[in-house]
């Protein structure tokens, strides 16, 4: 069986999509708690602090043509209570729960990135 679908898959051209590389993403926190949220924008590099957590941006990439459509954004998510990294890796603006940060208190998802 694996091997049908390994030869199915080498059989099949693989649909590659042109992405750009956006200067930065914006992105939504919600505290569970409070219900407080707040949005915040963030340039590749850029980390921000909301209560315990650090957020840095390592890219966010779009469709190039429809830049609209999609956005996917590499975070490193690091909380100062367990002093260590609670997420690293890339989240989908159109599925957030696909690849979420399982935090008891916080949620981040991303909106969009930013174009220059």
């Amino acid at each position: 069986m694996r091997v049908a679908l390994l030869a199915l898959l080498m059989a099949t051209p693989a649909a590659a999509q042109a992405v750009t590389e956006g200067r930065g993403a914006e992105l939504r926190w919600l505290d569970k708690m409070s219900g407080e949220t707040a949005d915040v924008e963030l340039s590749r590099g850029q980390a921000a602090v909301w209560g315990r957590l650090t957020i840095q941006l390592d890219s966010c990439r779009s469709p190039a043509d429809n830049s609209t459509s999609e956005a996917w954004a590499h975070l490193t998510i690091r909380d100062s209570v367990a002093d260590k990294a609670v997420f690293n890796g890339w989240m989908l603006a159109s599925s957030p729960a696909l690849s979420a940060l399982d935090h008891p208190r916080y949620d981040v998802w991303v909106l969009r990135c930013l174009q220059s």
